[in-house]
């Protein structure tokens, strides 16, 4: 019997919530590769839904591909997958996800390129930009100020910055000082750059008379000690008998002379973008080159060492030689439109799939019915009215354009309480840049933004987790993240769950705290890389930057169209209550009626068929919720 159904009530207006052919759904999985239909779940067609009922079924664990709603079944189902979720104004952003807005900082502008910025040259640190913001305000990112990140919601990841500048300390050492000291070899150190803290900056500062030394302090970022490594390594290998020609060999060596000749070498390399460096007293100081009255200052430096590898000192994303070689700037422009048909994105769709997921065949209708249809009815925004978003709500493509040019796509569905982003498809030969990762970030930042202006807007959901697959669980490193129980359908906290997902992939998740022996620890949301966050389908670390996300969005029904027909009604499951259905709608031939007035109306039913439309309504009040089916119009063919 195929069923649909349709609201007949809601908090906002949107129309009606058709859905059509409830069942069983068997397939083969995508996660598991399994060789037959383990994958399995309810399902319903949907020729229109209403925010609101969309969203109390994401509440209950269902999900859409098209115009195709599903659950999994999640006790019969080979990988149970579990609805995740973060708050977006609780979000931490990771230093892995610090470094991706910083490295689509560069590429904006004009400081990474792109053949330097792939995976195969990564290893070669000299061939990267040492222009890298340390602090980089994300907000320089795009001209949307709505989509735009607050520099203070990430750290600062500075290993890239200290490594490139270790190693051009150690080719100025190579080139002034190994096989020249009194024709001895002698094993020279590794340079060792170390962050200024910023309350050793404010210590140093406020011991400094001059004001211009102050603020040249204040732009004090890195500081390196191996002049004084270097005398000491040459004093040790000089021979001992030669005293005389010892005091005159060390006449002109000190750190303060070894530190200035490296100082010279390194300036003539002239590769040093968004730093300055200056010798004084023995030290290697690099300033950031923001502040410009830093450069007429050579002589009146203060020399710091230092030993955290922390700082929020700014720095200037421009390389001091752009005055001579201007370099252009990359425009990023992100634009959201209500989801439609349109042949560019297509074009880059089809890309995607044959690039990165090796099909052979992507057609239009496909990529429609995936990706362009959707159930979800548009309701428009109100003036003064904070219970809509100025987009509205309903199902959106979000455009990422650099320099007029569209390089991914986002599809999600703005509803009451959420984003809720489906999929994602992005240029092959951007992949260098992490785009999944950035566009997540940026859709997180939306939410934030968004909820200023709807305040019930509140959540980002990233679709299904599943822990049996490592492919999935990149979607825990956005933190701090909740998965929804399948059984009591509460919030359960990442961390509180995980230890119940260790033990078995199908789990009661909010029995948390009857596990034997186990307290539930206080939430505390650090930013964290661990070994479940680095995980892509090339199973390599995801600070590799290949073409992870797998699609970083939900790539969980990519195969909706090979779903099997809905299987026939089990009149042996259970026995059916009364109570759960009889306020259920029921459309017939155009007549609505609830069930408890259908004999009332339509006259004495036979016995048998009135027990298996009892049945097939049971399930479908059971996995919809009772207050849901109690509001829609199950319309029955």
């Amino acid at each position: 019997m195929a069923d649909r159904a349709s609201s007949s009530g809601g908090a906002r207006d949107g129309g009606e919530s058709v859905v059509i052919d409830y069942g069983r759904r068997r397939t083969t999985c995508g996660y598991c590769r399994s060789s037959g239909p383990t994958s399995i779940s309810h399902g319903m067609w949907a020729n229109s839904l209403k925010a609101d009922d969309y969203q109390a079924l994401l509440d209950r664990g269902w999900r859409r591909s098209g115009c195709f709603l599903y659950k999994p079944e999640m006790e019969r189902t080979c990988c149970p997958s579990y609805t995740i979720r973060l708050k977006a104004n609780d979000f931490i952003c990771s230093k892995e996800q610090g470094r991706v807005l910083k490295k689509m900082q560069r590429f904006l502008d004009g400081e990474l390129d792109p053949q330097a910025g792939s995976p195969q040259c990564k290893a070669s640190p000299t061939k990267r930009s040492l222009g890298e913001p340390m602090n980089s305000p994300t907000s320089k990112v795009s001209k949307v100020s709505a989509n735009d990140f607050r520099a203070d919601t990430c750290p600062n990841p500075l290993t890239e910055d200290e490594s490139c500048l270790e190693s051009k300390i150690n080719e100025a050492v190579d080139t002034c000082f190994q096989g020249e000291i009194l024709g001895s070899t002698v094993q020279l150190p590794k340079a060792l750059v170390k962050t200024v803290k910023p309350q050793v900056k404010r210590k140093v500062g406020a011991a400094v008379q001059e004001k211009k030394v102050r603020e040249a302090v204040q732009d004090l970022v890195y500081t390196c000690n191996i002049s004084f490594q270097i005398v000491a390594a040459i004093k040790r290998a000089l021979p001992k008998e030669n005293g005389a020609n010892q005091t005159e060999a060390l006449s002109d060596l000190s750190p303060n002379s070894v530190a200035e000749k490296l100082a010279m070498a390194m300036e003539r390399h002239g590769e040093l973008a968004g730093f300055e460096v200056k010798a004084c007293n023995g030290h290697l100081n690099f300033y950031s080159t923001t502040n410009q009255a830093m450069q007429n200052h050579t002589s009146n430096v203060v020399p710091v060492q230092a030993s955290d590898k922390s700082s929020t000192s700014k720095q200037s994303p421009l390389n001091k030689n752009d005055a001579k070689y201007p370099v252009k700037r990359k425009n990023l422009e992100i634009r959201m439109s209500v989801s439609h048909f349109d042949p560019e994105e297509f074009a880059l769709y089809r890309r995607y799939q044959t690039k990165v997921h090796k099909e052979k065949t992507v057609t239009e209708s496909s990529y429609r019915r995936f990706l362009v249809d959707t159930p979800i009815v548009f309701v428009p925004p109100k003036s003064g009215d904070n219970t809509v978003p100025p987009c509205g709500f309903g199902s959106f493509h979000q455009q990422y354009r650099i320099d007029g040019k569209l390089v991914a796509v986002g599809v999600v569905d703005i509803l009451p309480k959420c984003l809720s982003s489906k999929y994602l498809f992005w240029d092959p030969d951007l992949s260098f840049l992490s785009l999944g990762k950035y566009t997540a970030l940026k859709e997180i930042d939306w939410v934030k933004t968004t909820q200023e202006h709807c305040p019930s807007l509140q959540y980002y959901y990233l679709g299904y987790y599943i822990h049996s697959c490592n492919k999935m669980r990149y979607k825990a490193a956005y933190r701090p993240s909740e998965l929804l129980c399948p059984v009591r359908y509460e919030w359960v906290h990442y961390n509180l769950a995980k230890p119940l997902l260790d033990k078995s992939q199908y789990s009661v998740l909010s029995d948390y705290a009857a596990m034997q022996g186990e307290v539930p620890q206080p939430l505390i949301c650090v930013p964290s890389d661990d070994c479940s966050a680095k995980v892509d389908h090339h199973g390599s670390p995801s600070d590799v930057d290949d073409d992870e996300d797998f699609n970083d969005y939900e790539s969980d029904m990519m195969v909706e169209e090979e779903i099997v027909p809905s299987e026939k009604p089990d009149t042996t499951e259970g026995s059916s209550n009364i109570n759960d259905i009889e306020n259920i709608t029921m459309d017939l031939n155009g007549t609505r009626v609830k069930y408890k007035d259908l004999q009332q109306m339509f006259g004495q039913i036979e016995r048998r068929r009135l027990n298996a439309l009892e049945a097939q309504l049971s399930r479908y009040a059971k996995v919809v919720g009772k207050e849901l089916s109690d509001r829609m119009v199950y319309l029955l063919s």
